[in-house]
């Protein structure tokens, strides 16, 4: 494919119009128009504001040749503003975190226990019998929301970034041979929210094989899909016996105070809907109990602001620490031109150079074993 027509496409997939590249980048909608045409090539600088704009490397619209199958994105639910444009940032931010881990010698590949199943006939017991796998398996703990995050960063190799973007209920995933996993989350909700997105997600990601074996540019889960994946999130996150101590412990005469709810939520690093419902589905209120449940969450929500004591740390970047760890690694190590390392980390050159100033002495080392 020639470079106009990647100039084309990357516009077309981030779902933007001339008008609005012009404004992204400063060039007059007929220069565009020449470009996609054909009619004349865009410079180098030309180039990159283009790149910028759409959310492409610049290696993008040189490379030669037929363009590689997308990425499929896996949406709860698709946002109806700037979907595409969301899609392609995240799929370039797993890009770049790919190239880092290149760049440093340093990949991780995916370690997660997949699932296994017919996905016509898988059901919630084979949901909640893979959440007490993945806890097992990844040594989650009792309480596996206050170390999901890392964990799944850390050790099995899984991508997390945060946009923002609404609507807030709604988060995405992908997995690629090139790229790997990864998990998109909302970086406006809070963290407690954000554990079951990931947790939800994560499902997805480990029955990606079993649902959705075909790929395509992008694909909403189906309705039975999510409610697996909300059945999933909900015994990895409330493991059934530690859950029921938690409640037990502050139950008297039969009942709970919403404040004694709000420190199991906190206990757990859930959200207080997130507890309600456990409570609903291990305690038999069936059916008929829904809207009893529904009004008390209401008023645990009311009284949110006023019970709710803990921090709730919003990400600082949409990238996870370890993205950051690597872009250094590789501008010190001379694999990134400084000024790709500010692109990597949405940093001014300025503020590049100050981490080439910050000289780290070679060769220290710490001893392992007993000499």
């Amino acid at each position: 494919m020639a470079i106009h027509d990647r100039i084309k496409y990357a516009r077309q997939r981030a779902n933007l119009s001339l008008a609005q590249v012009r404004e992204r980048t400063g060039i007059g909608e007929s220069s565009l128009s020449e470009f996609e045409n054909g009619k004349r090539e865009p410079s180098l600088s030309q180039l990159r504001k283009l790149a910028d704009a759409c959310k492409r490397s610049v290696a993008f619209f040189l490379t030669e040749g037929p363009l590689e199958v997308q990425p499929t994105v896996l949406w709860r639910e698709r946002p109806e503003k700037n979907a595409a444009e969301i899609e392609v940032q995240f799929l370039r931010l797993c890009e770049q975190y790919h190239n880092l881990e290149i760049w440093c010698d340093e990949s991780a590949p995916i370690s997660l226990p997949c699932a296994t199943g017919d996905p016509a006939t898988y059901s919630y017991a084979q949901a909640e019998e893979l959440a007490k796998r993945v806890r097992c398996e990844l040594q989650l703990g009792d309480r596996p929301g206050l170390s999901l995050l890392a964990t799944l960063e850390e050790v099995c190799g899984v991508k997390i970034f945060h946009l923002s973007f609404e609507p807030s209920g709604t988060a995405a995933a992908t997995v690629t041979d090139s790229l790997g996993a990864a998990i998109l989350l909302n970086s406006q909700n809070t963290r407690w929210r954000r554990n079951h997105d990931l947790a939800h997600e994560l499902f997805h990601l480990l029955t990606w094989q079993l649902f959705h074996p075909t790929t395509g540019e992008q694909i909403i889960t189906r309705e039975w899909e999510e409610k697996l994946a909300t059945c999933f999130a909900a015994n990895l996150l409330l493991p059934a016996d530690p859950f029921r101590s938690a409640i037990s412990a502050r139950t008297h005469s039969d009942k709970i105070t919403i404040e004694s709810l709000h420190d199991v939520a906190r206990e757990f690093d859930v959200s207080v809907d997130s507890v309600l419902w456990r409570m609903h589905i291990l305690y038999g209120h069936g059916h008929a109990g829904a809207d009893q449940t529904r009004r008390d969450i209401e008023r645990a929500r009311t009284l949110s602001p006023l019970l709710e004591d803990r921090e709730d740390r919003k990400p600082l970047h949409p990238w996870p620490a370890r993205y950051r760890a690597l872009a250094v690694r590789a501008m010190r190590r001379g694999e990134m031109a400084i000024g790709r390392f500010a692109e990597y980390l949405n940093i001014s050159r300025q503020q590049a150079m100050r981490f080439i100033e910050q000289e780290v002495p070679n060769g220290e080392e710490v001893q392992v074993s007993s000499v």
